[in-house]
């Protein structure tokens, strides 16, 4: 007799379960959704149709990947973000929905750029999937986006991602490490760089640890490194009116705003994420300081 979607569902989440895995039932749909091509509220509403042996074996095989704490996403191929749906790849950090706030943030920003000048350029530094530039020129239609990485598999996966989501004549790429290859003016430059001090990077979890890119979460020995490359070289490249816009980790409010205020900049806001914790932080060229000098 071939096996119902509720008796490999509720068998997945079993599996979970025995693996340790807090969140197993969320993990289990998300799995079966995502390879069936489903709707998760198909999960309820089909729960008695059968499931070929072939997508059974599938799906188990899925689950086994996500019993050795290989996240969801990953196991699928990509992730939505900001409506948009992105290929993952080895070199790219899986875009998260606490990045969605610095997107949340910036747009109103890019809007007001493309009013009054009838453009905005945007240049989305350590770009990764390409979700933080895509996600803006999706929300602005007048927008123009560079993304840049050090790797080539990123660069490739932020293009295919552009073309996938229709944004490919408004968006470019290029290998660059921060500003180093980077030519001209914009109105926005953002980023989520590495964060994280090095010492910690062995104690962060599974999923992270063994599955995101070093490269995209090593931050140096006090998680500042990325922060001094883009707060030393910006003002060269940002446009008077122009914005910052950044990730940070939960503690670094403080410190990030120090190295961008060393470098003539000011804090224009802040914004926590989903989880209360600082998240993001704003920063314009601080003109009256400037002509103090």
């Amino acid at each position: 007799m071939a096996q119902t979607l509720d008796s490999l569902l509720a068998e997945s989440r079993d599996r979970l379960k025995a693996a340790g895995l807090e969140s197993a039932g969320l993990d289990a749909r998300h799995l079966i959704s995502g390879l069936l091509y489903l709707a998760l509220a198909a999960l309820l509403t089909r729960g008695r149709e059968s499931i070929s042996d072939e997508d059974a074996a599938r799906i188990r095989a899925a689950v086994e990947r996500r019993a050795a704490h290989e996240p969801v996403y990953r196991i699928l191929g990509e992730r939505e973000f900001f409506g948009l749906k992105l290929k993952l790849s080895k070199e790219t950090l899986e875009p998260r929905p606490d990045t969605e706030t610095l997107v949340d943030c910036l747009i109103p920003h890019a809007r007001r750029i493309a009013s009054s000048k009838g453009s905005c350029r945007i240049v989305d530094l350590g770009t990764g999937t390409g979700a933080i530039c895509l996600a803006l020129l999706a929300a602005v239609l007048d927008a123009r986006g560079l993304g840049t990485d050090i790797s080539e598999d990123a660069l490739a996966t932020a293009l295919e991602n552009a073309r996938r989501n229709g944004l490919a004549e408004r968006f470019g790429t290029v290998r660059s490490k921060w500003f180093e290859a980077v030519d001209g003016r914009f109105d926005i430059i953002v980023s989520n760089p590495p964060y994280i001090r090095s010492n910690v990077i062995p104690e962060l979890e599974p999923e992270v640890r063994y599955h995101d890119p070093v490269a995209a979460l090593d931050g140096g020995e006090d998680g500042l490194d990325a922060y001094r490359a883009i707060a030393s070289h910006a003002g060269r490249h940002l446009e008077t009116d122009g914005v910052i816009g950044l990730e940070i980790g939960f503690d670094q409010k403080r410190a990030v705003t120090a190295l961008f205020e060393a470098q003539g900049f000011r804090l224009l806001s802040a914004a926590k994420d989903l989880g209360g914790n600082d998240r993001v932080l704003m920063f314009q060229q601080d003109i009256e300081r400037s002509n103090n000098r």
